[in-house]
């Protein structure tokens, strides 16, 4: 039986997915996310091939982090300036900014390369349960 590798049409037919996140931990969303993104979840997925659909993560600020993730994890970057090393608590970053929150974990659970880069881009979050992609006919995904 020989590999299957994906056509330039079985590519284009991406599909729209709809993420709940109310009560549902953020690395646990992230994570379906990121498999959705990848298109993991399809019999025709090539690792190397950009085949996943476009996911939409509703009500991020409901999403709960378990244990003493809150006061205890925190965001760190650096500006690329000498001593530019910055860092924000997770329960300032999910008070104030819960939807950069959600991508920064989906993001870090994608390649660091062209194609990670690419379903980046397929991500929508939002930070209450109203969306803008209602044209999209985007489909529930249930966990």
């Amino acid at each position: 039986m020989s590999t299957y590798m994906p056509k330039g049409n079985d590519v284009n037919n991406r599909k729209w997915y709809v993420l709940d996140a109310n009560g549902i931990s953020l690395g646990r969303t992230a994570a379906k996310a990121a498999h959705i993104l990848r298109g993991k979840h399809k019999p025709t997925f090539a690792p190397h091939a950009d085949c996943g659909d476009h996911v939409i993560i509703i009500n991020s600020d409901k999403a709960v982090l378990t244990g003493k993730k809150l006061e205890q994890k925190a965001h760190i970057w650096h500006t690329g300036w000498i001593g530019g090393l910055k860092e924000v608590k997770y329960s300032k970053l999910m008070a104030e900014n819960s939807d950069k929150a959600m991508t920064y974990a989906v993001e870090g659970m994608l390649p660091n390369n062209t194609l990670g880069r690419a379903a980046a881009t397929r991500l929508r979050v939002y930070k209450g349960a109203e969306h803008n992609n209602a044209a999209q006919k985007p489909e529930n995904y249930e966990f």
